[in-house]
């Protein structure tokens, strides 16, 4: 507190132990009246000696305002004079009077820092949202509400929704959209001016909708004040102050708010000035990158025609048409098969020869004569100049002419693919030398594992036209994925059969299941494929590829006969079916597949399950009859057949599982296996 009013609160105080300033004594003019007043100000002066200084070490300490009643409370107690007692009653008035104005002083200075430090994030702003979340943070903290928000209009939906809020916990609340002119909030709107309630619900000053007094009721507000944000003659928003109980507002908190208030309008007509002088300055710079790309145009179309002379006369490939033109056109251009292409944009770009846009893309079909054989799309560019637009159109004839090239040659492979694989099934008599020669020339092992397969279509077909059409395009797909997979196809017997080697730890079951999914795929069509066991290498018997062909047609035949068209499959794959469809019996690869776990676990563990499993299903699937024949108890009994189960699968009982493991375990008897020693299970 300054010194002058500290000095002034001393006056004050001394002046009214001794009696009012400037008033004169009824006895003044007595000759004794000297002695007389003299004698009771020594007295008064006596009484309110060190009346003040309990005081001034609460104000000190800054001690509650009811702490200052103790010394009054104490010298009563203490049975002081009544003297003493009025001083320390002056003395505390007075000194509540100078905590009163020390707290207005201090609650001015924060305010004023409040709205200093909103105005510094107003000078740096980045970000609307914390400048404005700032200033209701700043608001309900000095105002000492509950809750503080801000609310802004929005003139597309002609409403007014929550744009900040603090010590809200009701999500309804914070969602609030206001129709203009409701509420509280419109109310301010409609009139620019402040607007305090302390009691919401009984006050019909302003409209009562159910959604916000919904909103309102699960926050618990009660006491509400808002002020208006105005940028000119035009209110934006409001900012609210609210309590959860009944409050009366003081002017100078209501004052308050209005300063933030504004302080927030002129943060949000800073941030749109700000938006628009951006957009200025990238309007700007657009117009001068407009203006470079215009001066490089002719120059970039002369670039990129010598760069698609020269890729045609090196030979190279789509996809290199493709690198070289997203170079020129500073963008990502990718060939794209006609399937996958948008349908409409890409016959639209076939009918007027022209790229046409699609969305953010350029789309410029590639064909050859009525035939669709993709597209190359530029994505993300929608902007194109009419120059670069016909660089694009150039770049798919490009495109279509490599495309027939590739077609031509692939065409030519494919048929000296087919002749080398005709001849490993047929050709019993060829020289192996010349076979392995041609294969290395395809790029195709003869000495590795592979799978034969036989696939067919399965779709139906109108007529004799549409068959042979579906029969080229089920060898064409074939024939591709042969070519990458370093394989062999040919057409034979109404389907295809393709020659394929395969992979460390792949099974001709997973072939061929991978390779009718892929074929269903590139025909649209269903396709069933039969896979032949591995086999290799191919040249160390003139009938080994014959075999193989013959198996997998057994196994396709048997894919359809079992209603699983579209589906692939070897042998290994039909349990004791299988041993009737390989080749070579394959007993026990059967015994193993079936019972292996079985017998591992019997022969790890010197358990009796293959024992068990035998008296069981010759005792009719009982486990009493089998407990006798074991001559064990039955719960003996129980637990092993429990052990099988949880190593073969819970349906291991069903019919055709427990027939596939009764021949399993005939073959395992038949094998010459010796079974383990008799042991506790």
């Amino acid at each position: 507190m300054p010194r002058d009013h500290l000095q002034s609160a001393e006056r004050s105080a001394a002046g009214s132990a001794a009696g009012t300033p400037g008033r004169t004594s009824p006895d003044a003019g007595r000759p004794d009246a000297g002695r007389s007043d003299a004698g009771r100000s020594d007295a008064g002066r006596s009484a309110a000696d060190g009346a003040e200084a309990p005081f001034l070490e609460l104000l000190a300490r800054g001690a509650p305002a009811e702490a200052y009643e103790q010394p009054v409370l104490l010298a009563r107690a203490e049975g002081r004079p009544a003297e003493r007692i009025a001083a320390l009653e002056r003395a505390k008035l007075l000194a509540l009077r100078v905590r009163s104005e020390m707290e207005g002083r201090r609650r001015r200075e924060a305010e004023l820092s409040a709205l200093f430090e909103t105005a510094h994030d107003l000078a740096g702003l980045r970000d609307l949202d914390a400048v404005l979340r700032a200033i209701v943070q700043r608001a309900r903290s000095l105002l000492g509400t509950d809750v503080a928000y801000l609310s802004l209009n929005d003139p597309e939906r002609g409403d007014t929704y929550m744009r900040v809020t603090e010590g809200s916990v009701a999500a309804r609340f914070q969602q609030l959209r206001l129709g203009m002119g409701e509420g509280l909030g419109g109310l301010v709107a409609q009139t620019a001016r402040p607007y305090v309630t302390d009691d919401y619900f009984r006050d019909d000053r302003f409209q009562h909708t159910h959604s916000i007094d919904t909103g309102v009721r699960d926050e618990g507000l009660v006491a509400i004040v808002g002020v208006p944000l105005t940028l000119g003659d035009h209110v934006i928003g409001v900012l609210f102050a609210a309590d959860r109980r009944t409050r009366v507002f003081e002017r100078e908190q209501i004052a308050l708010l209005g300063s933030f208030a504004a302080l927030a309008a002129a943060a949000i007509d800073t941030a749109n000035l700000l938006a628009e002088t951006r957009a200025a300055l990238s309007g700007l710079e657009r117009a001068n990158e407009i203006i470079q790309d215009r001066s490089a145009v002719i120059e970039r179309a002369s670039d990129v025609h010598d760069r698609l002379a020269e890729l045609v006369l090196r030979g190279g490939g789509v996809h290199d048409v493709a690198a070289a033109v997203s170079e020129v056109l500073d963008g990502t251009v990718e060939f794209t098969e006609a399937p996958a292409a948008p349908a409409r944009a890409l016959e639209s770009s076939r009918a007027e020869g022209h790229a046409v846009r699609h969305g953010d893309d350029w789309i410029a079909a590639v064909a050859a004569g009525d035939e669709l054989l993709g597209a190359l799309v530029l994505r993300g560019h929608p902007g194109l100049d009419p120059v670069d637009q016909r660089t694009l159109e150039r770049a798919a004839m490009v495109t279509s002419l490599l495309l027939l090239a590739r077609r031509s040659a692939a065409e030519a492979e494919q048929r000296v693919r087919g002749e080398l694989l005709d001849d490993l099934l047929d050709a019993r008599d060829r020289d192996p030398r010349l076979l392995r020669d041609r294969a290395t020339r395809l790029r195709a092992d003869l000495d590795a594992t592979h799978a034969v397969l036989a696939a067919r279509l399965e779709g139906g077909t109108a007529g004799a036209d549409q068959e042979a059409d579906a029969r080229r395009r089920l060898w064409a797909a074939a024939s591709h994925l042969a070519a990458t997979r370093h394989g062999l196809a040919a057409a034979r017997d109404g389907g295809t059969v393709l020659l394929l080697p395969l992979a460390p730890g792949d099974t001709a079951t997973e072939l061929a299941r991978r390779t009718a999914r892929e074929l269903g795929t590139a025909v649209h069509e269903p396709v069933t494929v039969g896979a032949s066991a591995p086999v290799g290498p191919l040249l160390a018997r003139p009938d080994t590829v014959a075999s193989a062909y013959a198996e997998a047609r057994r196994c396709l035949d048997t894919l359809r006969l079992l209603g699983r068209a579209g589906d692939g499959s070897a042998a290994e794959d039909f349990g004791f079916l299988g041993l009737l469809l390989a080749g070579e019996r394959d007993i026990a690869g059967f015994v193993d597949r079936t019972i292996g776990r079985v017998v591992a676990y019997d022969e790890r563990r010197g358990t009796e399950l293959l024992r068990t499993l035998d008296a069981y299903f010759a005792c009719g699937m009982s486990p009493a009859r089998t407990k006798d024949d074991l001559h064990v108890h039955v719960n003996t009994v129980a637990q092993r057949l429990d052990r099988v189960g949880r190593l073969l699968g819970d349906d291991w009982q069903s019919p055709q599982r427990a027939l596939e493991i009764q021949l399993a375990l005939r073959l395992h008897r038949l094998s010459g296996v010796t079974p383990p020693p008799p042991a506790q299970a």
